[in-house]
């Protein structure tokens, strides 16, 4: 490359793009430079100084890294590479001075901050401040805000880096924070006091460099150096979003971001984020078993004598892998029904996704493919509910001059779009026009599950991937179910969906899929961890670990194959499902065969190859459907409330107190007169 420059930082000479800023060459190098307001997801402000370097040969005064491109700087007098210094007396002299002057104001309530332990002022402070401070007056006060149920504010602590107004206007694309006054009076405020609108308005939890902004589910439970900490996957929705699950004995106290810059960057939904409080409501600890019209509480023994005998009478059996069910557990399921000549079924809202047509069900792109796409369309899919932080990568997109098209619903994505249509004549018309070769203009065509669970669901489904192949774009199912993609990959569907593996069914063993209804009629076997819908039809239930009590793989909707670890234990007899399946299989005379979930994972494997290359993004072959004609109707986007989509959410008092926020906020919306 010929735009590299050469530069030397500390004595360290290192080649490097001119348009890179200081900050970034440092961290090339290794070495650390301070920062408060600078993050590499956001624009740059410039506001801490925090980042101050010496240019030798430059101004007689230091210079803010993170808004100076090393093209900028000047050779040395005989053509030599620019030197900076990071450690100098004058670069030394300069961040003691600007930690004194952002510790001017900053009150002194560490031992009561719930940023203690993890606030990047104590340790810059300890590291780059000084010992002493020359001010006696007294600390201005400011009003704090209300952001709302989820973010808890202390603006007096706050250093105006900005930090929250640049995440909240830029990824999120809400525009009720911003900065108002200047100097001394200068304020971050939310205009007209309002609560932030948004699904990702936590992560300004993660940004705050101090402690104005925490998180207030959390606010006063533990100190960080308490909890032992566990790398896993989320499963909300489906895009396999990276995080850590922080717990305290057997509590989950809270769950943060991980950094995958193929999945989530380092941004989470707050249905990930604060959903925890629904892991310890109404949960299934101990087995039970319905005994003259009423669930009675057993022990394990009866409860699986009972299931065994039920399964071993029935004329047809079925089984049903639910919505956050591991592939670990829909394999085990399979194995066990199909075993015994039943059906099972994982697509249970419908979705007439083809089964063994990868690129059907999954796509041929990958979630990077959305930051260099400069065409992308949606059809019948409202991302903003059904994947938060994709919808921030189709937001980043368009920022950088990407165009959006839209055929289904109407709604609020946080950026503009071209508004096809609504209909499946709209798609029809779309898909009809011969566009030709675009390699020069990448494009993505992301078609939702609610075009895909009406009955015309698979022509909508050819029509979309026509679109792609006549565009050249690339393809992606955005599915929301995050055990689902998994559960088509060992093959947990029946020919003729639904329907075909539980008509006629006289015994139903019911995984974790709460969000049907199963008419009287059949006995219905409940093995899951919430009391929602499924366990109230229940007539036997067998409680399990819920995602954060299990290790297990997870398929997400790009397909790729991530590693959930166990965090924490489950409640009271609850088991992991593995196990209660193969303990099942062996009361019913036939085991299955593996005693772990390492020989049971071996097995999974062997039968599906690519389900142990964790982390890798298989490349699916391009296998379009046979163009059908569709129905007349108008698409309908699938989530219809965001903060109750599963069993655990709806669980939770704080997912509830958000919805009805939500439902209080659309009811509200009147016209200014």
């Amino acid at each position: 490359m010929s735009d590299l420059k050469k530069i030397v930082i500390d004595d360290i000479e290192v080649e490097v793009p001119g348009a890179m800023t200081l900050i970034q060459a440092c961290e090339q190098v290794g070495i650390e430079v301070p920062r408060f307001c600078y993050h590499e997801r956001l624009s740059i402000a410039g506001n801490c100084r925090m980042c101050l370097v010496e240019v030798v040969g430059g101004p007689p005064k230091p210079a803010a890294s993170c808004a100076m491109q090393v093209k900028d700087l000047r050779p040395g007098p005989e053509g030599q590479p620019p030197v900076v210094k990071t450690n100098s007396p004058m670069v030394k002299k300069a961040r003691e001075g600007v930690m004194e002057f952002i510790l001017i104001n900053h009150p002194l309530d560490c031992p009561i901050c719930d940023q203690g332990g993890e606030c990047d002022l104590q340790d810059q402070a300890m590291a780059y401040g000084m010992d002493f401070s020359r001010f006696r007056e007294p600390k201005r006060a400011v009003e704090d805000l209300d952001l709302g149920p989820l973010v808890a504010t202390q603006m007096t602590r706050c250093i105006s880096c900005t930090r929250c107004v640049r995440f909240t206007s830029e990824v999120a694309g809400i525009t009720q924070m911003g900065q108002t006054g200047r100097g001394e009076d200068a304020e971050i405020v939310s205009y007209l006091n309002e609560t932030l609108d948004s699904n990702l308005q936590g992560n300004i939890i993660d940004l705050c460099p101090v402690g104005a902004l925490t998180s207030k589910p959390y606010a006063f439970t533990a100190r960080p150096w308490e909890l032992s900490k566990t790398e896993t996957i989320d499963v909300m929705d489906a895009l396999g979003s990276n995080i850590r699950v922080d717990t305290k004995g057997r509590e989950v106290m809270r769950i943060l971001p991980r950094n995958h810059d193929g999945v989530n960057e380092e941004w989470i939904s707050d249905k990930t984020r604060f959903v925890w409080d629904g892991l310890r409501r109404q949960r299934l600890d101990r087995p039970y078993v319905r005994k003259g019209g009423k669930l009675a509480p057993v022990e394990w023994p009866e409860a699986l004598g009972a299931a065994a005998k039920a399964m071993q009478g029935a004329k047809k059996l079925a089984g049903l892998v639910g919505d956050l069910a591991s592939t670990e557990a829909a394999f085990s399921l399979k194995s066990l029904i199909e075993g015994m000549g039943g059906a099972v079924e994982c697509r249970t809202d419908g979705a007439k996704l083809p089964e063994g047509n990868r690129c059907a069900y999954v796509g041929t792109a990958t979630i990077e493919d959305i930051d260099s796409a400069k065409m992308i369309q949606l059809i019948g899919t409202n991302p903003r509910d059904e994947a938060p932080v994709l919808n921030a990568r189709i937001r980043k997109a368009w920022l950088n001059g990407a165009t959006v098209g839209l055929v289904g619903e109407a709604v609020d994505l946080t950026y503009e779009y071209v508004h096809v249509g609504t209909d499946r004549a709209a798609l029809e018309e779309l898909a009809a026009k011969e566009i030709g070769p675009t390699k020069e203009v990448p494009s993505l065509v992301i078609v939702g599950q609610g075009a895909l669970n009406e009955a015309d669901g698979e022509a909508v489904l050819a029509l979309a991937m026509q679109l792609a192949e006549n565009s050249n774009s690339k393809f992606m199912v955005l599915n929301t179910a995050a055990g689902r993609v998994g559960a088509m990959d060992v093959g947990a569907v029946t020919e003729g969906g639904l329907q075909a593996a539980t008509e006629g069914a006289d015994v139903i063993v019911n995984m974790g899929a709460d969000e049907i209804e199963i008419e009287a009629g059949p006995t219905v076997i409940y093995v899951g961890h919430h009391g929602d819908r499924g366990a109230h039809r229940a007539d036997i239930i067998l409680p399990v670990a819920a995602y954060t009590e299990e290790s297990g793989l997870f398929v997400n909707t790009e397909g790729r194959p991530q590693l959930a670890l166990r965090a924490a234990f489950p409640p009271g007899e609850a088991k992991e499902a593995w196990a209660v399946l193969r303990a099942l299989s062996g009361e019913l005379g036939a085991p299955l065969p593996w005693d772990s979930q390492a020989a049971l994972r071996r097995a999974m494997i062997t039968a599906v190859p690519h389900l142990g290359r964790i982390d890798e993004v298989p490349e699916n072959d391009w296998r379009p459907l046979k163009p059908k004609k569709p129905g007349k109707a108008d698409f309908r986007n699938v989530t219809r409330d965001f903060y109750l989509t599963n069993p655990i959410a709806r669980a939770s008092a704080l997912m509830g107190q958000l919805s009805a926020q939500a439902k209080a906020r659309k009811a509200g919306e009147i016209a200014a007169e």
